[in-house]
């Protein structure tokens, strides 16, 4: 753990030097008022001399203040790395994660991620911003007063130092069970979180399915979990507390029995004794402070073990992209599939996509229609290099995607997803998104532009307004609008539409298309259209069935040439007809 922070730590170095000299001068002035107490029983007490008392007390008066200002530079130093460094963690590990494909996300709660972010770095900070340095400090302490104990009387140092092989090796022993057990505390923390998380942000589903209870139940079942887990874990580390105190108190009180008999018998003056009591006691209170942050420091090990599990996971999607492709500034982009095959890695026995071909020319409009499940989202992912075929090429302007710069590629495209994603925050942030130098005015635009405007201006705070979690203060409509305005304000080369209108009413769906219709214009569009009549004017159609293209052409020619779009329209039509 500590060779891996070090690569954190290490640019602090002028810092650090500083925090580990204010250690070494506080352990030092703090083991250097046992000799202070010594000249006080010898010089003071013993003797029955006011003046000796008086010299005494100054001197670790002194001792004192020299000792409170070492420990504001070391609290403030060792505090300032502890806080830099976790926010430099934080800072690369959010940052891997926005270079991880959208399949990693898929297939890891969100909650857990969160906690790997937040709870887990929190333990670092707490450590690296006290524990550790507590802990060096009592090292520091422990070595130090062993060296003045032996100086002082080595028939008592032994005796003392007898004990400490039989804290040390419970101590690696225990420190290992307190590590793994940590580990999976925060394991079964992050699991309660996240389903804390997931069912909090659906709570609509959750009371309209009267299941307050059920997922009341499954909480607290992973709550009781993690508190058996934990349990364990503050079980072994009070034993060996425990059995700390006892083996050194023991060892003190042993050694005080012989010491005083030497007092008594005259081998040993009064002060002497009194310095080397003193010297046991900060020995035995630092052994004691080690075993306690010993724990701490283990369960900071098993924070730093899932930390760096997410850094060393790598995306599946390389940026390969060199400076060799040159960005067609036309405005709009030719796109070809050549014989694309593609299978999910749970599913690699079973085709998402198989052997699709298919030309776009620029400028052109083409909708994806078909069954569901029949690969049309998928083929949004492959387009977007969110995954990579495992046969086939995908080219934009005659050259593949995979030698796109990444930044590149997705700086072409402008997605409406089916389902509008919108961010915690007001109404010009969310569509500035796209395109963060936007002005007021363009913004105003994109909106009008979408039919959003009006609906905008009657918010409370009109583009000020804050739209909650998810937009959850907007219905489905508007959300899908403010979605269509943010691709508006985006200008892109190739516009993707995911059913872009399947959340609005009939009033505003006939605005929306009229603004789809503008933007689409010379623009290349892929459309993926459940309900055929919103698609029967673009340029052309691609049929899709379990994961094929079995056929291409307009409405009219695929009405008369494919028995599936004919079906597929004919019960549509009929339904519409009738409502």
């Amino acid at each position: 753990m500590l060779r891996w922070l070090w690569g954190f730590v290490g640019p602090y170095r002028s810092r650090l030097i500083v925090a580990l000299i204010a250690l070494v001068l506080t352990s030092a002035l703090t083991l250097s008022l046992g000799q202070g107490v010594k000249l006080l029983v010898d010089e003071g007490f013993a003797a029955g001399s006011h003046e000796g008392l008086k010299d005494s007390l100054q001197i670790m008066l002194v001792l004192i203040v020299a000792l409170a200002l070492g420990a504001y530079f070391r609290f403030f130093m060792v505090s300032w790395i502890g806080e830099r460094v976790v926010a430099d963690i934080r800072k690369r590990l959010y940052g891997h994660l926005l270079t991880l494909t959208p399949s990693f996300f898929e297939d890891n709660l969100a909650g857990e991620i969160q906690s790997r972010v937040t709870t887990d770095t929190a333990l670092l900070q707490t450590v690296i911003g006290s524990s550790l340095s507590f802990a060096l400090r009592n090292v520091l302490i422990f070595v130090g007063g062993l060296v003045l104990m032996f100086i002082s009387n080595l028939k008592l140092s032994l005796m003392v130092i007898a004990v400490v092989p039989l804290i040390v090796f419970p101590l690696i022993f225990i420190g290992r069970k307190v590590k793994r057990l940590s580990k999976q505390s925060q394991d079964e923390v992050a699991s309660v979180g996240a389903w804390a998380g997931e069912s909090l942000q659906n709570i609509k589903v959750v009371q309209a399915f009267t299941r307050e209870s059920h997922v009341a139940e499954q909480f607290d079942q992973g709550a009781e979990q993690a508190f058996a887990v934990a349990l364990q874990r503050i079980r072994y580390r009070a034993f060996l507390i425990a059995l700390v105190m006892i083996m050194v108190m023991g060892a003190i009180t042993a050694m005080l029995y012989v010491g005083g008999s030497d007092v008594i018998s005259g081998e040993l003056s009064a002060g002497d004794l009194s310095a080397f009591v003193f010297y046991a006691v900060m020995v035995a209170g630092s052994l004691a402070a080690v075993t306690e942050v010993y724990g701490e420091l283990q369960r900071a090990a098993g924070a730093v073990e899932r930390i760096r599990e997410l850094l060393a996971t790598q995306p599946t999607i390389l940026d390969k992209g060199g400076e060799t492709v040159v960005k067609d500034h036309s405005g709009s982009a030719a796109i070809e599939l050549n014989n694309v095959s593609f299978a999910y890695p749970s599913r690699p026995d079973q085709w998402a996509l198989q052997d699709v071909s298919l030309k776009i020319q620029a400028g052109q409009s083409t909708a994806l229609v078909g069954p569901s499940g029949a690969g049309k989202s998928t083929l949004f992912d492959l387009l977007l290099h969110f995954r990579e075929p495992q046969k086939g090429d995908i080219f934009i302007n005659n050259q593949n995607i995979a030698d796109y710069p990444l930044a590149m590629l997705r700086n072409m495209y402008a997605l409406v997803p089916q389902n509008p994603v919108l961010f915690s925050s007001n109404v010009w942030d969310n569509i500035r998104f796209a395109k963060p130098d936007a002005t007021d005015q363009e913004v105003i635009d994109a909106c009008k532009a979408a039919h959003a405007y009006d609906f905008i201006m009657a918010l409370p705070e009109q583009f000020d307004s804050f739209l909650g979690e998810q937009g959850v203060k907007l219905s489905g409509g508007q959300k899908q609008r403010i979605a269509i305005a943010r691709a508006i304000l985006r200008d892109p080369d190739v516009l993707l539409l995911d059913e872009a209108t399947s959340a609005l009413d009939a009033q505003s769906e006939f605005w929306v298309q009229q603004a789809l219709n503008e933007l689409m214009r010379d623009r290349t569009t892929l459309i993926i259209a459940h309900r055929l009549s919103t698609v029967r004017h673009v340029d052309q159609i691609a049929l899709f069935d379990q994961g094929r293209i079995t056929a291409v052409g307009n409405h009219s020619q695929l009405m008369q040439n494919s028995d599936l779009y004919k079906r597929l329209a004919e019960l549509q039509f009929q339904g519409e007809t009738e409502a």
